[in-house]
């Protein structure tokens, strides 16, 4: 993990956070390498059926989960906070952020998985960029973004960043 709170000139960087986790990783590798297993196995005892391309669709999609939910960089600037995931990056403009606290949901739903999830929390459509292991945070859209109106992420430093966005938000936005 690292972490840098100061301003960088050249991009008006206030904050920036890469978290990865190991566990997550370890997990996404074995459901690659036993769902690859289970094809060779299909392939070369039945040959190719539907179970066999099933294998083939999860080696391929726990691959691409290893490789792309390998760190989150979280990014926090006077403009805007960026979630970057792999291939996936949402910006959230300051301007846009009315409620921002400490992500509080049931335990079935906050270990729902790691990556990048959208689901339904207290009627509010939510994407969630997220490793199990580490606290969240919400933030609540002023505007929605297409159908989602709050998302949540991962990071080891909650109430820094928590304060930093305070310092950052307009001043008509609550905590």
């Amino acid at each position: 993990m690292q972490a840098k709170i100061g301003s960088d000139h050249t991009n008006n960087q206030i904050y920036i956070e890469r978290v990865s986790s190991n566990r997550t990783e370890a997990l996404f590798l074995a459901l690659m390498f036993i769902s690859l297993l289970l094809l060779l196995w299909r392939v070369n005892t039945v040959r190719w059926g539907f179970f066999a391309v099933a294998c083939l669709f999860f080696f391929i999609l726990f691959l691409f989960y290893s490789l792309n939910y390998r760190i989150l960089v979280i990014e926090l600037t006077s403009q805007s906070l960026k979630l970057k995931f792999g291939l996936f990056t949402w910006t959230v403009p300051m301007g846009n952020i009315e409620e921002y606290r400490l992500d509080e949901i049931p335990l079935f739903m906050r270990m729902g998985g790691a990556g990048i999830h959208f689901m339904m929390i207290r009627q509010r459509y939510r994407a969630s960029f997220n490793f199990l292991e580490y606290s969240r945070i919400v933030i609540s859209f002023k505007r929605k973004v297409g159908p989602v109106r709050d998302i949540s992420f991962s990071t080891r430093k909650p109430d820094e960043v928590l304060r930093l966005i305070q310092d950052l938000v307009p001043a008509n936005a609550s905590t």
